[in-house]
């Protein structure tokens, strides 16, 4: 039988939410992971280079390449987000290996990059963004033919605010005249964490007539309705089962969880669990080709948006939205159960894989 998986290319800055999108893309049966690159982000690039060989390592996964990217944004100055994902961009467990090989040598990403995407047939690969927006931004100026080749692209990235969906953000921010206002982004009062790092190749992106139709974006109007709470930590934890003692690597993601956990409750005050941003952006292309998955995000209005992107001043990095004909899809919900459930099912994959019964 033909190999009906769909491709998918994953640009990640690994970053606690990024290990769980790798696990999905790797694991779901639908996917198949041609290739990952990393990019300055949540840690420098070095780290998250590291940390994505070392959680394909976990998963038992080492075969899939790794294609280190850029390390900073091409005008700007590199930020990275210390506070929320510590120093090693994955901090908070003892149990996740270090890496047994070297990422690819003497490569360029964003060639490699172009080359696994048209090597597949056209209109079938996906690309997903789970990071700072630098490298496919790169990929698509250097090489446009490569944005009519895609099926899809799926950003993690962005925040509309307003009634665009009703979520707690963080504290309300106080603006120049002493006036309070609900907080919008999740770096600044405005711009969400991956836009506002390299908000000039998210505009680049968002303005791509290419592009704009076979757009998903996932923002954290999105994201904060799928919070690891500790019912849902337990259940990763023991699985659906009840299993005791709980796997290795179900303890290293849990552990990891519980890290991010403590910084969102810290620094947002979020006490209901971290928002697991990432996997939902390797979901969408699940919910474009999977019958049943198809109501996992709800498009009943096919509402389709232009998005742009402020970039200088005190909104910098913000997104902005305006409705139009044809665009970028922004869900505005998700069936959180089947998402868990999608995150549970391939955690059990990987723990059969991995033999890590202890």
């Amino acid at each position: 039988m033909a190999n009906t998986r769909v491709p998918v290319w994953l640009d990640c800055d690994p970053g606690h939410d990024d290990a769980f999108a790798i696990l999905l893309a790797v694991y779901h049966e639908d996917l198949q992971l041609i290739g990952v690159s990393t990019v300055y982000g949540n840690a420098p690039l070095s780290k998250t280079t590291s940390n994505a060989l070392s959680v394909l390592k976990a998963i038992g996964k080492e075969n899939i390449p790794v294609h280190p990217g850029s390390w900073r944004p091409f005008s700007r100055d590199t930020k990275h987000a210390r506070d929320i994902h510590g120093e090693s961009g994955l901090d908070g467990t003892d149990l996740l290996p270090q890496p047994d090989r070297l990422p690819l040598k003497h490569c360029n990403a964003i060639k490699d990059m172009r080359d696994a995407l048209l090597s597949c047939p056209p209109q079938t690969a996906w690309l997903v963004a789970t990071g700072t927006l630098t490298n496919i931004a790169l990929m698509f100026a250097v090489f446009p033919e490569v944005a009519k080749h895609l099926k899809g692209l799926s950003i993690m990235g962005g925040a509309i605010g307003g009634d665009f969906t009703n979520v707690y953000m963080g504290p309300e921010y106080t603006d120049s005249a002493g006036q309070k206002h609900a907080r919008i982004g999740n770096m600044s009062p405005f711009a969400e964490f991956n836009i506002w790092c390299d908000p000039d190749s998210a505009r680049s992106i968002f303005t791509n007539p290419d592009l704009t139709s076979k757009t998903t974006l996932i923002t954290l109007d999105l994201t904060h309705q799928v919070c690891a709470t500790t019912e849902i930590r337990d259940m990763l934890l023991f699985s659906r089962v009840k299993q005791e003692p709980p796997a290795r690597l179900r303890r290293m993601f849990y552990e990891l969880l519980m890290f991010f956990a403590k910084t969102y409750e810290a620094v947002f005050g979020l006490k209901d669990g971290p928002p697991l941003h990432d996997p939902l952006a390797v979901a969408v292309v699940l919910a474009s080709i999977n019958g049943d998955l198809r109501s996992l995000f709800n498009d009943a209005k096919h509402e389709r948006w232009d998005v742009d992107v402020v970039t200088e001043g005190e909104q910098d990095g913000r997104t902005r939205v305006t409705s139009a004909t044809e665009g970028v899809f922004i869900p505005r919900s998700v069936d959180v159960q089947k998402f868990w459930d999608l995150i549970e099912d391939c955690m059990a994959k990987a723990d059969h894989e991995t033999g890590y019964a202890k």
